[in-house]
């Protein structure tokens, strides 16, 4: 397919999962979003705005879709976050800029600022507006990105503004790392994602898909760009270590949505668990149930208080129908070829504060598929001769996003062990910014 195509053109609607994976929050129309906007209080200072990792400017944003001015609502939004449509529908609002609206001290319900910065990228998508700055002048230099997720696409914006060639290399067939492969699609729909990528297309960024950066090929890009960026992420899924991984109905929560948001599955089977309670176990409970799993479990080896998830996808969860097993750990699969069950065991704290199986307490659980999201290991040795790294995680300085050695720079979840998308963004950005002044202190 030609390299001119738009990537948002790039794929059909499933119309099983369009209709199966509907938007959780709804847009606004005009008026909703005219009327929610005229609620801000406009605060100077704006504690929102510091709660966002990109510190966009909230209340300007706010003002001007209150004004009418969606252009410059946008535009203020681009200006801070690239990737500013994509947070709009994925960010974990709650707990950032909604949590810190000062509206909550007066017991009123904060501002629904997610919803608002969706309706003025949505806006300016629909518009066809080109984006609202250009690249900078040619410098001649040039940097490789590698891994094409959040953070090397925040990083590449920055370095293309400043007239620095960015090249993002990425194993996958699609530009957009977790963005594109992995949240829910009833959060970020996949053309979303792809938008984005044809803005970043736009301001020259150039891509390399289906292409495996080996420690050969790293040592032949660090020969031949002026730095390198790292936005690896972290690697797959942790096993459960079971006998019987192999069979018929084994995945894991990476797979599972990438598979269904590409199309490739438009059905669960009957019974589904899911190991883990993070926020991506939570996703993937939630889209067993909507491609029509009868009976969705989720296992965990604590209780509620300690699950990683939001309490907010917990609720969401409950709500979808998803139940909930606590404080049991599976200890082996059951079936011949193809999964039949799931044998769990009841755990309870030792006395040393451990937590160990209770003798004779094990049953079984039917299931015909398992889903585990217990969390992520790295696929970052290749670049562990090259840079300091440790517990699996590159070691940065957090103020610029250089590594141990000065060509290389790094951020994203390789760097923090997997947090938001806008905190990939922000360490992005962050890179941009240390890439350049680390450039102009070397050449001048």
């Amino acid at each position: 397919m030609s390299e001119t195509i738009p990537f948002s053109q790039r794929i059909e609607a499933v119309p099983e999962i369009v209709t199966r994976f509907g938007d959780l929050h709804p847009p606004f129309d005009r008026q909703g979003a005219v009327t929610e906007s005229n609620r801000c209080l406009f605060c100077f200072d704006a504690p929102c705005a510091g709660a966002c990792p990109t510190h966009i400017d909230v209340p300007r944003f706010i003002k001007k879709i209150a004004s009418g001015n969606l252009a410059g609502s946008a535009k203020t939004i681009l200006e801070a976050n690239i990737l500013g449509a994509s947070c709009s529908r994925a960010c974990p609002v709650k707990v950032l800029c909604e949590g810190a609206c000062v509206l909550h001290r007066y017991n009123k319900q904060p501002i629904e600022i997610g919803r608002l910065q969706r309706y003025a990228m949505d806006a300016f998508h629909a518009s066809g507006a080109a984006l609202p700055f250009e690249a900078g002048v040619d410098t001649g230099r040039k940097v490789a990105l590698i891994g094409a997720g959040p953070a090397s696409l925040a990083c590449a914006a920055e370095l293309r503004r400043k007239g620095i060639a960015a090249t993002i290399y990425d194993a996958r067939p699609l530009p957009g790392g977790l963005n594109t492969y992995g949240i829910a699609e009833y959060k970020l729909p996949l053309i979303e994602s792809l938008r984005e990528i044809d803005m970043l297309a736009q301001l020259g960024v150039e891509f390399r898909f289906e292409t495996v950066v080996d420690a050969a090929m790293l040592a032949s890009l660090e020969a031949e760009c002026d730095a390198v960026f790292l936005g690896i992420g972290l690697g797959t899924i942790h096993r459960l270590g079971l006998a019987g991984e192999e069979m018929q109905g084994m995945t894991n929560a990476l797979d599972f949505i990438a598979g269904y948001k590409a199309g490739e599955i438009t059905t669960a089977p009957t019974r589904v668990a899911v190991v883990g309670a993070g926020n991506t176990a939570i996703d993937a409970a939630i889209a067993a149930v909507r491609l029509g799993a009868g009976e969705v479990h989720m296992v965990y080896r604590r209780g509620p208080e300690q699950m990683s998830a939001f309490q907010f996808e917990y609720e969401h969860a409950r709500a979808e129908g998803v139940k909930f097993l606590w404080h049991v750990q599976p200890v082996g699969l059951e079936g011949a070829g193809a999964l039949e069950a799931l044998k769990l065991a009841r755990l309870e704290a030792a006395e040393d504060g451990s937590i160990v199986p209770v003798a004779g307490s094990e049953f079984l659980l039917g299931v015909d598929m398992v889903v585990m999201a217990i969390g992520q290991g790295t696929h970052s040795v290749f670049a562990s001769e090259k840079v300091t790294m440790e517990r699996g995680r590159v070691v940065i300085d957090r103020a610029s996003g250089q590594t141990s050695n000065a060509k290389y720079f790094a951020g994203g979840d390789c760097t923090n062990g997997g947090r938001e998308v806008v905190d990939a963004v922000a360490d992005g950005k962050r890179a941009g910014v240390g890439i350049v002044a680390w450039l102009e202190g070397q050449h001048g």
